[in-house]
């Protein structure tokens, strides 16, 4: 049979020369070693599909070896036969391949990040989610998505539990979960890895903001804030506003003035500030308007009520009460920004003078019952005007006189509920 002269052999492969044009080197069945010129040589399948010749590379030699090129040109042959053009079929492979390289688990995460910032999501929470993809960068970023395990997860979730961060721990198998599931959602993953890591990991202990709650103990707390007002006014400011408004930190530290409506004593915080991405209109007390009006002469009329020091284009530093109450030597586990909310809660609540839907309202609180919440849509405004001004009276009351002696943060620690 005449074909079978034609068949190559590894050193007829090997000695092969150029010539001044492409030298074809047959070895049946359509399979070719073209040698080139330049002395390149490269494999082709010479074959017919739809009643037209055409040729499908396998590679160039001796990266694909002569037996190499045998099973290639005889897999093709294959597709032949069940009605498939190889050449279709590579371009297919191909753009899996690409598609595959291309969808890292990185890539998409960064895809996470800008749907977060189009459907306006607050800064801060951007800034989180992107610090604890940056701790993914080494391990999950550069892995095509699809090819993750759960074993790859529970390694990265497990170099953090090593550490100690296990609050972090938590927070990142939280966003590696949403990357997967938008990479679902786009059909370049079929699962989520992540879910089945639930328990892989030590749990954290549940922290609390620390907060004084004794009222005696926040009437020193105040006479504090009022003294170190004197001599730093913003950052005093801002702790009066924290003990009369109890936002969250983050959420008085950004405020514009824009948001201040003092003549008719509202303070409205837009959607993209707050927790539950739901505008939050707070009732202002007299007090706090006195307070507001006194600051607008400082950083008003427009911009940030509370900028940063040297750069009024920016915000006050989230660090920056706390570490004002550190420095009027109120400790850590004593006192922080963020209890005044605590320590609201816990004192509206004890006086049993406003409804419970109120004082959730006013701490910007969701309603744990769906239900309920479906149907309570007001916003209980006329009595929060009314706890507002009774709040800030009582802080008063409990500050009494700013000129009298303050104790020190000893006796509040010494006073603290054992």
């Amino acid at each position: 049979m005449a074909w079978l002269r034609d068949k190559l052999t590894d050193t007829t492969v090997r000695k092969a020369k150029p010539g001044t044009g492409v030298r074809k080197m047959s070895d049946g069945r359509g399979l070719q070693l073209w040698v080139m010129p330049n002395g390149g040589r490269y494999w082709r399948l010479e074959y017919r599909f739809g009643g037209k010749t055409k040729l499908l590379a396998l590679g160039t030699y001796p990266d694909v070896s002569l037996r190499d090129a045998r099973e290639k040109a005889h897999a093709a042959r294959r597709q032949l036969d069940e009605g498939r053009d190889p050449s279709a079929v590579k371009r297919e492979v191909l753009e899996q391949r690409r598609l595959f390289a291309a969808n890292t688990f990185g890539a998409v995460a960064d895809r996470l990040v800008e749907k977060k910032v189009k459907a306006g999501r607050a800064p801060v929470t951007i800034t989180k989610v992107k610090w604890i993809l940056g701790k993914l960068e080494a391990s999950l970023a550069p892995m095509p998505i699809a090819a993750i395990r759960t074993l790859d997860v529970v390694a990265a979730l497990r170099r953090e539990e090593d550490t100690g961060n296990l609050e972090t721990a938590r927070r990142m198998r939280t966003v590696i979960g949403e990357v997967f599931r938008l990479a679902m959602q786009h059909g370049i993953a079929d699962a989520d890895p992540s879910a089945a890591t639930r328990g892989a990991i030590a749990s954290p202990k549940q922290k609390h903001h620390a907060a004084i709650t004794d009222e005696q103990k926040l009437g020193d707390l105040l006479r504090l804030i009022d003294i170190y007002a004197q001599n730093s006014p913003i950052t005093g400011a801002a702790l009066q506003l924290m003990a009369l408004l109890y936002p969250r930190p983050g959420e008085l530290r950004q405020a514009l003035w824009s948001e201040f409506d003092l003549e008719r004593a509202l303070w409205t915080v837009p959607a993209e500030r707050m927790k539950l991405r739901q505008a939050h209109v707070k009732p202002l007390s007299r007090q706090a308007i006195a307070i507001l009006r006194t600051l607008k002469e400082l950083t008003g009329p427009e911009g940030y009520v509370f900028p940063a020091v040297g750069r009024s284009r920016r915000p006050m530093s989230e660090n920056t009460m706390n570490l004002a109450l550190r420095r009027m030597g109120v400790g850590a586990d004593v006192h922080t920004s963020h209890g005044f909310r605590a320590t609201a809660s816990t004192i509206l609540n004890a006086s049993n003078r406003f409804s419970p839907d109120a004082i959730e309202r006013s701490l910007a609180h969701q309603d744990r019952d769906a239900v309920r919440r479906a149907y309570a849509r007001g916003d209980a405004m006329t009595e929060r005007r009314v706890m507002a001004q009774w709040w800030a009276d009582l802080l008063d009351g409990l500050r009494g006189d700013a000129t009298t002696n303050v104790l020190p943060m000893v006796a509040l620690r010494d006073r603290r509920p054992r």
